[in-house]
């Protein structure tokens, strides 16, 4: 990594001549505002290594600096060039971006880079050499020296010109030299190339038509004129000298690559080529000598003298010396052709070594090849990772080891990182106009004998108009030259505090504290070194800010727009004094500037609370500190205050002070922290937390929120210290733990508090806490004994606290079983712990079993019982005697305990009784008997005890739940159901068991119980007495019944609908419609006799609900019936529904329209079974109707005949619709099938000869209606064809392979035998042959949506195995072709017509 060399300060307006200014039009102020502002957002900021100032600017001269005021630019060389910023808006510009660099595939990618200006600041500053610009406009003017075509730049810059001049100018940009002559020029050309060496006293320059002229920039002199070193008649593209001074390289417009050697025999000056490569092998168009800095030229790499070089398909390293010898070659991969190949080498250091990188590009990916020499001396290339870009190049630049600077073709600098590949700036340059070097590739000078594919690349090519040297990259323009340099650090943050963008200047600044930031040029020294110089700017920064700040304040208006103004600002100062540990500057300067404007100061105190919050923020002075408690009090933001004391060093406030205010507020936690680390005071804290809440709750009163919320951060408290933590967050000091266990202990067991009245009952802290919450404060008191140590202090304390806990509580009345309980299983589980050392009285135990079990009152009985139940598991047992404890929850009805005892004992069949006997615990009992016979881990004996307990209390289990006892039976008293059922006494309990048990629908599985017939009838009698409306219902699924039997009970009880249900089940279809009809009339009859009742209409819809099901009944079964039987069905229920009419006439009976279309249905169901003049003449030999009375009936009638003319439509519009399909598609088919083929092509598509190849005997010509045409012979051998019933079937080969995996769509051919055609013979069948198939399946294709043949053809396959004469056409898959599985299908008949009375 180069590291910049010291620069002195260059004398100021050092110019040869003055430089007149280029045409120009001036802009407002206003406009040049609005520009800047405009490119501000295009320009992207990154670094590079750049001198530092002497004398850096203040922050101030920065701000108050206008926009267009030159800056002072400094070259990395020890020599330097006095130059100008350019306004880049102060004259015309003509973009040859437009025309020879238009790039027509960057349009199409859309990929794009994040923006970086935010991250980097402004990278890089491009300025016009004003002086250099100026002279060469003039030298074109004055001279006639032409448009300038190249530059070269080392400690002085050569520019050459179209008319064969070049221009030397030195650091002042004063023109030096001016070589060679317009007349020279109209014999040579145009400068096409220059090359300087290494020490500035040799140029050499190549000219359009081939000729090298080599001059001597001390003298002027011309040293040499070569004409003879490259093929005559093409341009010179490059000229480069080598680190030898005696060696160049060239390279032509006709591809080759020589090697001149100069020499100076006898005072004589020779020039020798020797030809590196040949053009016609494949053209060159760039050549690159690696070239050592003086500091490298003893590197090992450097005696090779290493030459890469770009051809249009490849790229190659060689070595000239010590012999050539080709090192690389590298092939392109695909790539736009009109692309520029480029190179660039440059010394990276990668894993501590020093080595020659090679960039090369072509298109939009750059190439990173690492060259090394191992010991043996031989040279190996390691690809690097690759640069992929959105983007075509058309130069790349090293502008150091880290940062390159590349050219994209619509002429945008990109800054890029190396080893990150991020894009650290892009700018536009069309304000340059840069020089292409197209016509030299052409060749124009020579007459244009070029290749065109080098023509192509010599669009965009611009190698000889950017010249790089020591950090600087030159751009030669039409009529100007600019120079790019990266800012150096300083002025990176300064440009970003210009544009009034604090924040990202700070972040600039903080990324090169933190050494992230990229292409850092101005930093030298070691790390501490650098960051103290970034950190003293960023203080700078951060205190004018701060001053600024306060002024720009705005005076009036909102108080929430000052809020913003400080928001934006304040917070960005804080963060960065906090990040540079500079806690002095914060709290003193800073704040006391702060602390100018209230508004500023409450946003200052507020941006510490995440700090504080944190603990990232120490040190803060005491009056910082109380200004922050006090802006957060009167803001009202007690939660804010609170959260910020805890994590506060107190010790510097007025403690008092500060204890006031959180007891005011109600800040506990605050206090108590206070106490503890301002005081190291950890009993005041509780003192005062007793005080309030002790007097209610010795009075007997409920607390408050309030107080319940102080009783449990007493508690916490409490708990905290004898853990050894602090409150409430954070641990106490491991000298002070011991203490505060002491004094905390002390404080509770004392006898009396400071100030307690003379009638204070003792001990009234842990009273006090008892009372609170029992339960939590035996569990803080349990977590301190378990961190106790067995040592003797801590046994007495433990024994001593015990002791106090029974003397409160058991000598008190005024305390619930509950907390009672509490304490003893706390004691229970101290005793249970095999190394107790505690000692309690047994009789206190006894003394609670008894007050336990023998209350006072009932109303705690579930708690009570509760609470004995954790004594005993908490190993309270031991302390018992079992025997009498058994007696006394027997006695107190503690089922629970009861339970415990008995399972201690294994006494598995008591338990039973205790769930029966508990009422919260009945249902439990099922799962429990269930898990007990169903469970491994009992033996034999507990499950018999526990089955023979069951069976006996079976009737309970029974009125408990019959479902669950069914189940139960079902899976485990499955031989003992029978005698179960005989000892049921209870009839409705018994119907309800049997339901449970033979009901499939209450999910018992009916495989485990085989009962016999009987059980099932006396169920069925049981439903018939007790559910008579489920009886169908149940019968419909009953799976074993006796058919005879069960008919028996339904007609005992009447249950018409069940015994009917059951005759058609047996097949005595005529009884199960006598017993529907039966009812049907005897409803009707009712009607007729309540004519002048109220209830007519339940007793309607009763009638139509009998009717509809005795038609169903009549459907259902007419379908097996002859013609005979079905008659006597469906007459005798016409003349039931007719019957009443007749009786009554319809004039008369107020329900005559009811019946009527009720006798409608009918007529309309049985003509689906019954032939119409059946019907017609049963009703016309009626006597009622034979008398002449034909109007009564005259709607059924004409109801009847609507119904068959519609019919009668529909089937002739069917047969129609078939009808004309049919002949519509077999017109279709015959002229598809019988239309000519062309073929494709008149050679056979396998063996690709012509089809009038030798004709043999067996060989056709097959064409297919895809228009592939084959050879019979060659099909054959491809398999594609097969004999079926004498028929010989084709499948195109080419359509077939290339559906492959799909289904392969058969092309079947015709065959053409000679010049006639002949169809194949369609096969006696009614099958299409295979060319009707194919062209049917194309029609179908055209006809979108289902086709009125296809639906036909689908209907007409529904039945059965009746084959009509339709055409079989199956589409797909059989599964899912039918057209009424189409989601979509509809069929759209119109409805009968109404007949109108």
């Amino acid at each position: 990594m180069e590291a910049a060399p010291e620069q002195g300060v260059c004398p100021a307006g050092a110019e040869a001549e003055p430089c007149p200014e280029p045409p120009a039009h001036r802009l407002s102020a206003a406009e040049l505002d609005r520009e800047l502002d405009s490119r501000s957002e295009l320009i992207d900021d990154k670094e590079f290594d750049i001198p530092q100032v002497d004398t850096p600017p203040t922050l101030e001269s920065i701000l108050n600096e206008t926009d267009d005021e030159e800056e002072s630019f400094i070259l990395e060389d020890p020599f330097l060039l006095n130059i100008d910023n350019t306004d880049t808006h102060s004259y015309d510009t003509s973009s040859v971006a437009s025309s020879d660099s238009g790039d027509r595939t960057h349009l199409k990618r859309k990929k794009k880079l994040p923006d970086s200006l935010s991250l980097h600041g402004s990278v890089i500053r491009l300025s016009l050499l004003k002086g250099i610009s100026a002279q060469i406009v003039s030298a074109a003017d004055k001279v006639d020296a032409g448009l300038p075509t190249a530059i070269a730049a080392s400690n002085l810059i050569a520019v050459g010109t179209s008319h064969g001049l070049a221009l030397i100018f030195d650091q002042n940009q004063a023109l030096r030299l001016c070589l060679g002559s317009t007349a020279v020029g109209a014999q040579y050309g145009a400068v096409s190339a220059l090359s300087i060496n290494n020490d500035c006293s040799r140029l050499l320059c190549g000219f359009a038509k081939g000729q090298i002229t080599m001059w001597d920039l001390a003298s002027g002199k011309l040293l040499r004129s070569i004409t003879d070193a490259h093929p005559p008649g093409t341009a010179i593209l490059h000229i480069k000298f080598t680190d030898d001074p005696t060696l160049a390289i060239c390279n032509d417009s006709g591809g080759s690559v020589f090697e001149l050697s100069f020499k100076r025999v006898m005072g004589v000056r020779t020039c020798e080529s020797r030809c590196l490569f040949s053009g016609s092998k494949g053209e060159v168009c760039c050549i690159e000598p690696l070239h050592a800095k003086l500091e490298l030229r003893d590197h090992p790499i450097t005696q090779y003298s290493l030459l890469a070089m770009a051809s249009l398909t490849k790229i190659l390293v060689i070595g000239l010396k010590p012999s050539l010898k080709v090192w690389m070659t590298f092939p392109y991969g695909r790539m736009d052709p009109s692309s520029v190949p480029l190179l660039a080498w440059h010394f990276v250091a990668v894993q501590n070594s020093v080595n020659p990188m090679l960039a090369f590009c072509r298109g939009d990916v750059v190439h990173f090849l690492l060259v090394k020499r191992d010991d043996t001396g031989a040279i190996h290339v390691t690809k690097q990772r690759q640069l992929h870009l959105h983007y075509d190049l058309i130069n790349f630049t090293w502008i150091n080891s880290r940062t390159a600077v590349l050219l994209d073709s619509v002429e945008k600098l990109h800054v890029i990182d190396r080893q990150t590949q991020e894009e650290l700036e892009t700018i536009e340059i069309p304000e340059v106009q840069l020089v292409y070097n197209s016509s030299h590739f052409k060749s124009l000078a020579t007459g244009g004998n070029v290749s065109e594919a080098l023509a192509l690349v010599g669009e965009k090519a611009c190698y000889q108009s950017i010249s790089s040297c020591g950090g600087q990259i030159f751009y030669l323009g039409t009529k100007s030259v600019h120079v790019m340099t990266l800012r150096s650090w300083r002025e990176r943050v300064d440009h970003l505090l210009k544009q009034e963008r604090l924040t990202d200047a700070l972040a600039l600044a903080w990324s090169f504290y933190e050494g992230k930031a990229k292409a850092v040029v101005g930093l030298s020294g070691d790390t501490s070194k650098r960051k103290a110089v970034i950190a003293d700017r960023m203080v700078e920064i951060l205190l004018h800010y701060a001053d600024r700040t306060l002024k720009k304040c705005p005076d009036q208006g909102k108080i929430q727009v000052m809020e913003q103004h400080f928001q934006d600002v304040v917070p960005v100062i804080v963060d960065y004094c906090l990040l540079l540990q500079r806690t002095d500057l914060l709290f003193n300067q800073i704040y006391d500037k702060m602390s100018e404007n209230s508004v500023a100061k409450g946003i200052f105190l507020e941006c510490l609370e995440p700090y504080i919050l944190s603990d990232k923020l120490m040190g803060i002075t005491a009056q910082v500190m109380k200004d922050l408690l006090l802006h957060f009090q009167d803001k009202n933001r007690l939660e804010n205050l609170e959260a910020c004391i805890v994590h506060m060093d107190v010790t510097s406030l007025d403690i008092q002070q500060v204890v006031l205010l959180c007891w005011e507020n109600h800040l506990y936690d605050a206090m108590i922290y206070v106490y503890n680390s301002g005081m190291n005071d950890f009993i005041s804290p509780m003192e005062k937390l007793f005080k309030v809440i002790a007097p209610p709750l010795n009075a007997g009163k409920s607390l408050t929120d309030e107080q319940v919320i102080m009783g449990n951060k007493l508690l916490v408290y409490i708990s905290c210290c004898l853990a050894g933590r602090a409150y409430p967050l954070g641990d106490i000091p491991e000298d002070l733990v011991p203490l505060v266990k002491n004094q905390v202990f002390e404080f509770l067991i004392r006898l009396h508090s400071a100030e307690g009245s003379v009638d204070e009952e003792v001990y009234p802290y842990v009273r006090t806490l008892l009372h609170f919450d029992t339960r939590e404060f035996l569990n803080v008191l349990a977590l301190t004994f378990e961190d106790f140590k067995n040592d003797k202090q801590a046994v007495e304390y433990q024994q001593r606290i015990v002791d106090i806990l029974l003397k409160v509580m058991v000598e008190n009345s005024d305390f619930t079983p509950s907390q009672v309980g509490c304490l003893f299983t706390f004691l229970a589980r101290q005793l249970a712990k095999p190394n107790n050392t505690l000692f309690v009285n047994r009789t206190l135990f006894d003394q609670v079993l008894e007050f336990l079990c023998s209350p006072d009152d009932d109303s705690r009985h579930s708690e009570r019982q509760q609470v004995l139940l954790e004594l005993l598991q908490a190993g309270g047992i031991v302390q018992f005697e079992e025997s009498r404890l058994i007696q006394m929850a027997e006695k107190a009805e503690f089922y629970q305990i009861c339970e415990f005892m008995y399972e201690r004992e294994l006494r598995y069949d008591k338990i039973i009784g205790c769930y029966l006997h508990d009422p919260v615990r009945k249902e439990e009992v099922f799962n429990y008997i269930h898990n007990i016979l169903s469970m491994p881990g009992y033996s034999a004996e507990e499950k018999q005890s526990v089955w023979q307990e069951a069976l006996e209390h079976i009737e309970e289990l029974l009125l408990l739940s019959p479902c669950k006892a069914a189940d139960l039976v079902a899976i485990h008293f499955s031989e003992q159901i029978e005698s179960i059922i005989t000892n049921l006494q209870d009839q409705f309990l018994l119907f309800q068991f049997l339901r449970s048990l033979l009901d499939p629908r209450e999910g018992i599985n009916q495989d485990l119980i085989r009962l016999p017939p009987g059980i099932t009838e006396q169920f069925i009698e049981l439903l018939c007495q007790y559910s008579p409306d489920q009886v169908l219902e149940t019968l419909k699924v009953l799976e074993y019944c006796r058919l005879e039997e069960t008919i028996q009970i339904t007609q005992k009880h009447q249950l018409h609908e069940a015994s009917s249900y059951l005759l058609e089940k047996k097949g005595d279809i005529h009884g199960a419609f006598l017993v529907m009809l039966e009812r049907l009339q005897s409803k009707l009859l009712m009607l007729m006799q309540d004519d002048e009742s109220s209830a007519e209409l339940p007793l309607l819809e009763n009638i139509e609900d009998t009717l509809m099901k005795t038609i169903a009944l009549c459907q259902r079964n007419s379908h097996n019936l002859d013609q005979q039987q079905r008659e006597a069905l469906w007459f005798p229920l016409l003349e039931a529904m007719m019957s009443p009419q007749k009786l009554s006439g319809s004039s008369q009976c107020r329900y005559s329209e009811a019946l009527k279309s009720l006798t409608m249905q009918v007529l309309n169901n049985m003509a689906a079974f019954i032939a119409l003049p059946s019907i017609l003449q049963r009703i016309l030999q009626d006597p009622v109707y034979g008398k002449g009375k034909l109007g009564e009936i005259q709607g059924l009638v004409l109801g009847m005949l609507d119904t068959f003319n519609y019919e009668q439509t529909l089937l002739e519009t069917t047969t129609n619709l078939l009808n004309h399909d049919l002949h519509w598609s077999l017109c279709n088919l015959r002229a598809s099938v019988t239309r000519g083929l062309t073929p494709k092509q008149d050679y056979c598509c396998i063996c690709l000869q012509q089809y009038k190849r030798r004709q043999e005997t067996a060989d056709e010509i097959i064409v297919f209606s895809c228009g592939h045409l084959y050879h019979s012979l060659c099909l054959l051998s491809k398999e594609c064809g097969t004999v079926t019933k004498g028929l010989m079937r084709w499948m195109c080969y080419k359509c077939n392979s290339s559906n492959k995996g799909g289904k392969l769509s058969e092309n079947f051919s015709e065959l053409k035998k000679g010049r006639g055609a002949s169809l194949a013979q369609a096969s006696s069948e009614s099958l299409l042959d295979p060319q009707q198939i194919q062209a049917f399946d194309q029609l179908c294709r055209l006809n979108r949506g289902t086709s009125r043949l296809a639906l036909l053809t689908e209907l007409s396959r529904g039945h059965g195995g009746e084959k009509h004469g339709l055409l079989s056409v199956s589409h797909g898959d059989p599964a899912t072709s039918s057209v009424f599985q189409n989601e979509n299908f509809k069929l759209h008949l119109a409805p009968p017509p109404l007949a109108e009375d």
